[in-house]
């Protein structure tokens, strides 16, 4: 986890290559069901075009369903999720069910300005929807009142690990292999 910028889906790529896990990004999922124009897909597109999150209990579908594929047995790594209070305890009694735990919340900083910058520089090339500046701002706000509460959640439960977003690529997913061995 970590504020909108700071690099979770491009280390939670490589990281799940480097272990041979899969990689679930509600993002992504969204934005195929945007482009596909589903149901969730035009009520997630509410939503992001906008800056907001999508509804908690659209993505709490999304992870169960993603998590009971067969592929996700060796393990996973959740991009972008959760994002709120009400997800992570959600998240938490879908894990119960499955009689499974959260081993490792990784949370990525990165000084807010920083962030901004990226996220401009990615939006001339990504066509992201959600990469223009007043977007940006509204994402970062949401980010700080709705996702950092998670911070102190975890942190509670002894599963957080933060790690400085800041640097070339190679050095952050150096950073982060070195705390999962």
């Amino acid at each position: 986890m970590g504020p909108p910028g700071v690099g979770k889906g491009t280390q939670a790529k490589i990281i799940c290559k480097k272990l041979n896990i899969i990689h679930i990004s509600t993002g992504e999922i969204l934005r195929n069901e945007i482009r596909k124009k589903t149901k969730i897909g035009l009520i997630a597109k509410s939503f992001i075009n906008i800056g907001k999150l999508a509804p908690d209990d659209i993505i709490l579908d999304i992870i169960d369903d993603n998590i009971k594929n067969e592929n996700c047995i060796k393990g996973y790594l959740l991009d972008g999720f959760p994002r709120t209070i009400p997800q992570a305890k959600g998240f938490d009694k879908i894990l119960e069910k499955k009689e499974e735990t959260l081993t490792m919340v990784i949370n990525l900083t990165a000084n807010e300005n920083e962030l901004i910058n990226r996220i401009i520089e990615r939006g001339k090339d990504s066509g992201r929807s959600d990469d223009i500046l007043e977007i940006i701002k509204e994402r970062q706000k949401i980010y700080w009142h709705q996702t950092a509460p998670l911070i102190e959640y975890y942190n509670k439960k002894n599963i957080l690990k933060n790690i400085n977003g800041i640097g070339k690529i190679e050095d952050i997913t150096n950073r982060i292999l070195r705390i999962l061995n």
